[in-house]
């Protein structure tokens, strides 16, 4: 019940059974019902003790099914786990199910109730109050035997479900249908590998005679692969020497970008080669070479071939 139904519950019973009205009806003045009245709404709008009530109410059943029961096994057991689940810490909590939840459903419904953490407590036991008694020797015999009481309570509920659970997990009839099914793979599994083993055998020759050839071919053409790679790797050489020099003769032959008529002096030069050095060290294979080339031919025509080339190096020092 939520909080609201309780406290909706409880005014009526008070304008029930109030002592006053009761009097005024010609009954007689006895508050004690109205007292019981009482104690029951302030037990159950206190969380703790809520839950120590909850943990012992009699209303709501405990015992274990009968496992020679011959109820269809989904009706007799599926109210008893959602029955016990309100105790746990967890929620929600894994149900029972029906024929058809999967192996990993019902593996994880039974995992999850054999690490079933109960909130259930049982103070609301206690045969003995301590808060009754002046000595503190009293006290503290009186909580030690509560306190064993309802370890022991607590022991026996727990045992209590491990057998619920238990005993549902031995006639549950898809655990029944699982095993067969797996001893049904185990054996074609079996007779699969049977199988597997004969062809391997009978193939062993061929398999033999053909691992030879496969590793002839791989010789060849890993010979073959080597020789590529080695010519290639020549003509990329020769490919990037020959951008090299396409550049040195595009700065030669546009004056070292000096104006036309204008012989540069060695210095010039030598400032001029310095700067391509730097480009061509900074150029990273043979397709940026060929665009550096194209950007200063692109230039030539555009007549910016100085801006483009400070450019290129600049790029290339980043």
């Amino acid at each position: 019940a939520t909080e609201d139904q309780i406290r909706r519950a409880h005014r009526k019973k008070v304008l029930l059974h109030h002592p006053d009205k009761k009097a005024a009806q010609g009954g007689l003045h006895d508050d004690g019902f109205f007292k019981c009245i009482q104690k029951a709404f302030e037990t159950l709008m206190d969380p703790v003790k809520r839950r120590q009530w909850d943990s012992v109410d009699p209303s709501i059943p405990d015992e274990i099914p009968n496992a020679k029961s011959k109820s269809d096994f989904f009706k007799l057991y599926t109210p008893v786990f959602e029955r016990e689940s309100r105790f746990s810490n967890t929620q929600p909590v894994p149900q029972l199910g029906n024929a058809e939840s999967s192996q990993e459903d019902v593996e994880g419904f039974y995992n999850s109730w054999y690490s079933f953490d109960s909130w259930r407590t049982f103070e609301w036991m206690d045969k003995e109050d301590g808060e009754g008694h002046d000595s503190r020797d009293d006290k503290r015999y009186f909580e030690k035997k509560n306190k064993a009481e309802r370890a022991k309570l607590k022991k026996e509920d727990n045992a209590r479900l491990r057998e619920i659970v238990d005993q549902a997990l031995a006639l549950d009839p898809r655990i029944t249908k699982f095993k067969e099914a797996a001893n049904k793979q185990r054996n074609s599994k079996r007779l699969e590998k049977e199988a597997a083993e004969k062809k391997a055998a009978e193939d062993a020759a061929a398999a033999a005679i053909a691992a030879e050839a496969a590793r002839v071919a791989a010789e060849e053409s890993e010979k073959s692969a080597r020789e590529d790679q080695k010519k290639n790797k020549e003509l990329l050489k020769r490919a990037v020497r020959k951008e090299k020099k396409n550049l040195k003769a595009l700065i030669k032959d546009n004056n070292y970008f000096l104006p036309a008529g204008v012989t540069p002096s060695a210095a010039q030069v030598e400032k001029q080669l310095e700067s391509l050095d730097a480009l061509l060290e900074g150029s990273k294979g043979l397709d940026q070479l060929e665009a550096v080339r194209k950007a200063l031919e692109e230039g030539v025509k555009n007549g910016n071939i100085v801006d483009v080339f400070n450019a290129e190096v600049a790029k290339c020092s980043a």
